[in-house]
C-alpha cells in the first residue's frame, strides 16, 4: 500500500467514493497518533456538487477565470475534505492535572503538534484510500482564502485549515514534473548515531 500511494491530480467525476470507503478514512484517521491522547483534529467533508463548488469558488484566485488543467482536474474530485486543526485542545489537555502545564503556555511545545498530529491523520486516509483502490492528494489551501473557506463552511476561527485531501477514482494523466527529482533513499536520509554518519 505504502509503495502504491501517490498524489493523484485528475478523478473520474462520474465514480463517487463509496460510503463505506469514506467511512473506513475517517475512522482510520483517528487511529493516528496524537500528543497526550488531545485528537485536537476536525474533518469538514465535502461531497456535494454544491459543497464543493463552494469550496473552489472560497478558494479561487479569480472567480472568472477558466481553471488551468491542474485546477480542473482537481475539480473533478468527488469528495473533499477539510483538515483541521485545534490547538486549544492541547493546551488543554496539558494542562489536566496529570501533565501539570497550567499555563497553558504555547511556548511549552517546541513544534505545533496539533498540526502535525492532524497531518498524520491526513495521511492515514490517503493511505486508506490507496488501499482501497482510490486515488488521493493532500494538498495546500493558499492562507488569502482561509477566511472565506472558514465562513463558506462554518468552522470555528480556533480551527486551522492545514489543507484539504481529495478522494476519488484516479483518472490517467500526465505525470507530475516533480517526479523528475530522485526519491531519496532510506538510506540517503538515516543518519547513524549522528547527523552525517553512516552506517
Amino acid at each position: 500500500m505504502v509503495r502504491r500511494r501517490r498524489m493523484v491530480r485528475r478523478y473520474d467525476p462520474d465514480r463517487p467514493v463509496p460510503d463505506a470507503v469514506l467511512a473506513a478514512c475517517l475512522d482510520n484517521a483517528v487511529r493516528a497518533p496524537s500528543a497526550g491522547f488531545s485528537q485536537g483534529w476536525d474533518f469538514v467533508v465535502l461531497r456535494s456538487h454544491e459543497e464543493r463548488g463552494a469550496f473552489w469558488t472560497a478558494t479561487a484566485e479569480d472567480a472568472d477565470a477558466t481553471p488551468d488543467a491542474w485546477l480542473a482536474g482537481m475539480q473533478s474530485a468527488p469528495v473533499v475534505i477539510l483538515a483541521l486543526s485545534h490547538k486549544q485542545a492541547y493546551l488543554e489537555r496539558y494542562a489536566d492535572p496529570d501533565k501539570g502545564w497550567t499555563d497553558r503556555d504555547e511556548a511549552r511545545w517546541p513544534v505545533p503538534y496539533w498540526d502535525i498530529d492532524t497531518g498524520m491523520a491526513s495521511l492515514l486516509m490517503l493511505l486508506t484510500a490507496t488501499d482501497a483502490g482510490l486515488g488521493s492528494l493532500f494538498f495546500g489551501v493558499p492562507p488569502e482564502c482561509h477566511d472565506d473557506v472558514h465562513r463558506a463552511f462554518a468552522i470555528p476561527h480556533d480551527r486551522t485549515i492545514i489543507g484539504a485531501i481529495a478522494l476519488g477514482y484516479a483518472v490517467p494523466g500526465p505525470k507530475s514534473p516533480s517526479l523528475r527529482r530522485h526519491r531519496r533513499t532510506g538510506a540517503e536520509v538515516a543518519h547513524w548515531g549522528r547527523f552525517g554518519q553512516e552506517r
